[in-house]
C-alpha cells in the first residue's frame, strides 16, 4: 500500500554525520535509509524516531541559507520533564540551547529550543498532548 498523509520534511545540511549524531542524541532519530548520489555528489539519509511512518530527510548542500528558526522549528517530544531538563542541560554545554525550557501549560506543556549544526530549530517538550487532541478532533 502506497504511503498515505504526511511522510518527511526534507533539510539541507552542510555535515551529513554532524546533523546524524545532533539528531540521534536530542531526538532518538535513527537512520532507515542512507544513499549517495553519484552523479552530484549529494548524501541523503532518511531518519526516523521509529514511532510513526515519517522520517527526516537529510540531504547535503554546499550551504544552508534558509534554516528552519524560530518559530519554524520541528518538534520532539519527551518522556519526562527530566528528560527535557537533561538534554537541555547538554544542550547549554555544547552552546546550543537557544531558548528554554518553559513551562507554558496546557496544551503547549515544557519545552526549549535547541539549534542543530546548520542553525535548524529543534523544539523538545513534554506535555505536547499532540495525539490527544488530533484523536479528539477526528471523533
Amino acid at each position: 500500500m502506497p504511503d498515505v498523509g504526511l511522510t518527511h520534511i526534507a533539510l539541507p545540511v552542510r555535515d551529513l554525520d554532524a546533523s546524524l549524531a545532533f539528531y540521534a542524541k536530542y531526538a532518538r532519530m535513527q537512520v532507515v535509509h542512507r544513499r549517495s548520489d553519484e552523479a552530484s555528489g549529494t548524501e541523503i539519509a532518511w531518519i526516523s524516531d521509529r514511532t510513526r511512518p515519517f522520517v527526516i530527510v537529510l540531504i547535503t548542500a554546499e550551504e544552508v541559507t534558509h534554516p528552519l528558526r524560530p518559530f519554524a522549528h520541528l518538534g520532539v517530544g519527551c518522556a519526562t520533564r527530566e528528560e527535557v531538563d537533561r538534554l537541555c542541560e547538554s544542550a547549554n554545554e555544547e552552546g546550543v540551547l537557544t531558548l528554554g525550557p518553559f513551562d507554558a501549560g496546557y496544551p503547549v506543556g515544557y519545552w526549549a529550543f535547541l539549534r542543530d549544526p546548520d542553525g535548524h530549530t529543534l523544539e523538545i517538550s513534554h506535555g505536547q498532548e499532540v495525539a490527544i487532541t488530533v484523536r479528539e478532533a477526528s471523533e
